[in-house]
């Protein structure tokens, strides 16, 4: 057979370089657009500043990058400096870094990190409260105009006065909101949900020094706009919106103590407290004392004895008689102040917990008035 060049199979050279060019392209592309989505993330960073500014809420850092290449976006601002000038009085904030990362194909979800230690105090004096943690985090899903979903977590929380005296601590803190579906913006409602463990508050209460476990479910009705106010005010706009707060659930144990609640609570054009709640609780007659102490009377439920043996001695064979009332004195105050109810297995007292126009009781018990909030 003859062999003829021209009918040899040609190389087709550029069937191999097409990829390589395809790719050197995209690279080309993809660059050019991560840098501009990093410039457009730098210009909406300057006109949010700009804007609570204006406000009169001063957001500044010491040194601010933008990074995060090829995928994400990240924003870094050390040395942070927060002054609220529209609070009174105003307050200052320092906080070490703040980290913000937002995917480049999901730029509706912004993931934070904080560094602290965190300190507040009134501008230019020393701190009077700061803040530490091993673990700050928090999310953001949706736009200003079309909220979605936020979450704050952290562990280790501790939060002390200037002194360094403990205010709060918690091994494990996390807060949820959620817009309802379809609620936003005519009829807004906002799931809630917060979950501690291992809290403790020594500087509220002695009876809080212990720690506690706290878990809540509510939703928040009546929030028209998200928008940064002073709390008067929102609480003023919230209260002639017609808001109110259902609490869905509630449930707090500490030691051999369990509670859990549902309710509704709304504020008066006066801005005062008004709704009622139902609070089942476990272990009631070790809280009978310290509510009683609030009111400035002296109650102690383990007296009963030392009573009976006086009467006995006064009037042969009376302590006896009065005994079987007397010896369970603990069951006939939580009788008066509720009814019985199963709580997780145990046996509690279930008690109704009022608040009219700021006047609260616990069952038939007054607690005098809750202040205005506005």
């Amino acid at each position: 057979m003859t062999y003829h060049p021209e009918l040899a199979p040609r190389r087709r050279s550029w069937l191999i370089a097409t990829p390589l060019v395809v790719v050197v392209l995209l690279a080309i592309g993809w660059s050019g657009f991560w840098y501009y989505a990093a410039g457009q993330a730098e210009t909406r960073i300057s006109a949010w500043q700009a804007q609570q500014a204006s406000a009169g809420r001063v957001f500044s850092c010491g040194k601010q990058a933008v990074g995060g290449f090829p995928f994400r976006i990240e924003a870094r601002c050390t040395d942070v400096a927060v002054d609220l000038k529209d609070t009174q009085p105003p307050v200052a904030v320092r906080l070490k870094e703040i980290l913000v990362v937002s995917q480049v194909w999901d730029p509706k979800l912004f993931i934070a990190e904080f560094t602290g230690p965190l300190a507040a105090s009134d501008p230019g004096k020393a701190s009077y409260a700061t803040a530490s943690w091993t673990l700050a985090q928090a999310s953001v899903r949706g736009t200003p105009n079309e909220p979605d979903r936020a979450s704050v977590v952290a562990d280790d929380l501790k939060l002390a006065d200037a002194a360094g005296q403990p205010l709060f601590d918690a091994k494990h803190a996390e807060f949820h909101a959620r817009m309802q579906f379809g609620s936003w913006p005519h009829n807004p409602a906002i799931d809630l949900a917060t979950n501690l463990k291992g809290a403790s508050a020594p500087g509220l209460s002695p009876y809080a020094r212990d720690p506690l476990d706290a878990d809540f479910l509510a939703v928040l009705y009546g929030m028209k706009d998200l928008a940064a106010k002073p709390l008067p005010v929102r609480l003023r706009e919230w209260q002639a919106a017609g808001g109110r707060f259902e609490i869905q659930s509630a449930r707090i144990a500490q030691g051999e103590t369990l509670a859990t609640a549902t309710g509704t609570l709304a504020l008066t054009q006066a801005g005062r407290l008004d709704g009622a709640m139902q609070l089942n609780v476990v272990g009631l007659e070790k809280l009978l004392p310290a509510i009683a102490q609030q009111k400035g009377v002296a109650l102690s439920l383990d007296r009963a004895a030392p009573a009976l043996n006086a009467l006995d001695r006064a009037v042969p064979g009376l302590g006896a008689r009065l005994a079987p009332q007397t010896q369970n004195l603990a069951t006939g105050l939580l009788a008066l102040l509720g009814k019985p109810v199963d709580v997780e297995g145990k046996r509690g007292v279930s008690v109704p917990v009022r608040f009219t126009d700021g006047t609260a009781s616990f069952g038939p018990i007054p607690l005098g008035q809750v202040p205005a909030a506005f």
